[in-house]
């Protein structure tokens, strides 16, 4: 991805060693910091992990220049994108967005002035999901509804990324609910990370709508949507196990009970019938715990 970042920045990042990194952080004035396995670190305009003070500093000029390769110089044609605070670009990278809000009505209708840029490298883990689809798919033959549990980090799209995938190459009819672009990163339509081949992907819908279609159009065995925890992501999935269909979700939490506190978790537990806790204990996609939701474990 680094042919979509301005010259200098390009320079300093190439040379370093990328190969752990999951973010790059880029803000006007502010120290360069990328992120790997072990945290956050600071990187010198020789690309070289230094202290905090010794930092390259992206100039406005760097930013400006990032944006400009990003948009392919069209801002206006990724309005859409913008206005929800990030591009998805080839390879499935995702980038987030600051700057000063353009208002319409109290709603955004676009960014001006940006002042930082957050790019989250996204990779596929093959594989990831292999000692979980015992539990999740037992013997190949049925999919049970499964919630991963994660706190930010800690590897839960990356698994249901895995899950789609390996679910799917079993001849399972998937519909990926993808409304960030963060499980299959399209880009123009096309996946850019593998979801399998039996996978339908919705890409930047609405969970509520994603399911509408999905349930009318696309006759799913089993959907799969990230970050649920708006009340009214209840009834979408509600809506899917009356008609049948298997759901993998994920949500923002460090444990089951901590998620069952939440106001809208009354209507979505029900739903599942497995839970998943994952941390980054011992990496990003630790699995800590596997709870069965229907012997009130």
């Amino acid at each position: 991805m680094f042919q979509f970042l301005a010259p200098h920045l390009r320079e300093i990042l190439e040379r370093s060693s990328p190969s752990d990194w999951e973010e790059v952080r880029l803000r006007v004035n502010q120290p360069l910091v990328v992120k790997g396995r072990t945290g956050y670190c600071f990187l010198s305009p020789l690309g070289r992990v230094v202290p905090k003070d010794e930092a390259y500093r992206p100039t406005p000029e760097d930013l400006a220049r990032t944006v400009q390769i990003l948009t392919n110089s069209s801002w206006y044609a990724w309005e859409d994108e913008i206005r929800r605070g990030y591009l998805t670009i080839p390879g499935g990278h995702r980038v987030g967005i600051c700057g000063r809000a353009v208002l319409d009505g109290g709603k955004v209708k676009t960014v001006k002035s940006v002042s930082s840029l957050s790019i989250r490298l996204a990779r596929a883990v093959p594989g990831c999901a292999d000692s979980l689809m015992p539990h999740i798919c037992p013997k190949g033959r049925e999919v049970l509804s499964t919630l991963v549990i994660s706190p930010p980090g800690c590897g839960k799209t990356t698994l249901l990324r895995d899950l789609a995938r390996q679910i799917s190459q079993r001849g399972f009819q998937v519909v990926v609910i993808d409304e960030r672009s963060e499980i299959a990163a399209c880009y123009q339509g096309s996946a850019q990370l593998d979801v399998g081949p039996q996978t339908d992907v919705l890409d930047g819908y609405p969970k509520a709508e994603g399911v509408a279609v999905a349930v009318r159009a696309l006759s799913p065995q089993v959907v799969v949507t990230d970050e649920i925890g708006h009340p009214d992501d209840g009834a979408a999935l509600a809506e899917l196990a009356r008609s049948g269909v298997k759901v993998l979700a994920s949500c923002h939490g460090d444990s089951l009970a901590q998620v069952k506190a939440r106001s809208w978790a009354r209507d979505s537990l029900p739903v599942f019938q497995l839970a998943v806790v994952l941390s980054r204990r011992s990496g990003p996609g630790t699995v800590e715990q596997v709870l069965s939701l229907r012997s009130g474990t």
